[in-house]
């Protein structure tokens, strides 16, 4: 199992893509939202993406170097077409313009369609905070997901992420959660380490409650849960609206089976806090609202109260230090991946 530190990481991300026919600067930016999927510990969005990457490219569903198209805007809000090039160059380009909007106006409201994964929602929603603004965002899948109706069994929806965060100190508040039982990448991960996964996430084809992630994958296809089990309704509700938001909004729809696999609607919303209060005054409150959360009493096996976000920052820190170790499986996959382009990975 090797053990990679972050430098690795983007150089590993940067050889396999740009050997796969991505523009080099378009590869950087990629291999960099990889890379820092893993260093805060979301695995299921990190370097384990590039062997499904490089597959879509070879199917001619993403098509890299296509223009990111701006194909509406106005003060404060913008719509790209992404013409199915890499997810993570789209967002990139949404956020830089929401930024640059939401600093003239307050805010901004950017949509993204025909845009693949743009992977970790949290990193896009992280840079906004940092830059003084309280940020939203949202991803559906316009065609059929891995995702289950509350109540059914056939793939209808996406795994529907949804993110917010806030400035905290020189860090951030940051909530990144599917509105699905799991996220897909999670499945990936057990799937590849050859484990199970926690009750409650998946049913087979059949409907049946599973824990093994190759019902998900292997016919007849399994489905995710919407959040909440018993409650899963809820998780339901939210993906629905995440549809109607993040796919007709954008115009990339929802339903549909026309569309390149791994399509996607974004929705990114920024609000710049010095337009409500003072940033000095927005701090305090932070702190004094951090404290009183942490001053409570525990319940039995619990040793603290960790706001969203907070584990993120921790592994961080932890793996910026120790580097990142690499499944077996997912290393094979991509030695395997970067053969098949003719490269040849130094690590």
């Amino acid at each position: 199992m090797p053990n990679l530190k972050a430098s690795q990481l983007v150089e590993l991300g940067k050889t396999v893509l740009t050997a796969a026919g991505v523009p080099a600067a378009d590869a950087l930016v990629v291999a960099e939202e990889l890379a820092e999927a893993n260093l805060v510990g979301h695995d299921s969005h990190g370097v384990m993406r590039l062997v499904q990457y490089v597959e879509m490219i070879q199917a001619n569903f993403v098509k890299p170097g296509s223009p990111i198209e701006l194909v509406r805007d106005d003060a404060s809000t913008a719509v790209f077409d992404a013409h199915f090039n890499l997810g993570q160059v789209a967002a990139k380009a949404a956020l830089d313009s929401a930024l640059a909007k939401a600093k003239a106006t307050g805010s901004a409201t950017v949509m993204i369609r025909n845009c693949n994964h743009v992977g970790r929602l949290g990193s896009y929603t992280e840079t906004a905070a940092k830059a003084g603004f309280l940020a939203m965002m949202a991803v559906n899948s316009p065609g059929p997901g891995g995702v289950a109706p509350f109540g059914g069994i056939d793939r209808k929806l996406g795994t529907n992420p949804i993110c917010l965060a806030a400035p905290w100190g020189g860090a951030a508040v940051v909530l990144d959660m599917t509105t699905s039982a799991t996220a897909e990448g999670k499945l990936r991960v057990a799937f590849q380490k050859g484990e199970t996964v926690g009750e409650g996430l998946m049913i087979d084809g059949h409907g049946n409650p599973s824990i093994n992630p190759a019902d998900y994958y292997n016919k007849p296809y399994g489905s995710i849960l919407p959040l909440g089990g018993s409650m899963g309704h809820k998780g339901f509700g939210l993906a629905v609206m995440i549809d109607i938001l993040c796919g007709i909004l954008s115009n990339s729809g929802i339903g549909r089976n026309d569309l390149p696999r791994g399509s996607n609607g974004v929705w990114l919303h920024l609000l710049e806090i010095e337009r409500f209060l003072p940033r000095s005054e927005y701090d305090a409150w932070m702190e004094k609202y951090v404290a009183y959360l942490k001053d409570c009493r525990l319940t039995p096996g619990c040793t603290e109260i960790l706001l969203p976000g907070e584990i993120e920052l921790r592994r961080r820190q932890q793996r910026e230090e120790a580097g990142v170790a690499i499944p077996d499986e997912t290393w094979r996959l991509i030695n395997e991946t970067a053969g098949r382009l003719g490269v040849t990975i130094a690590v």
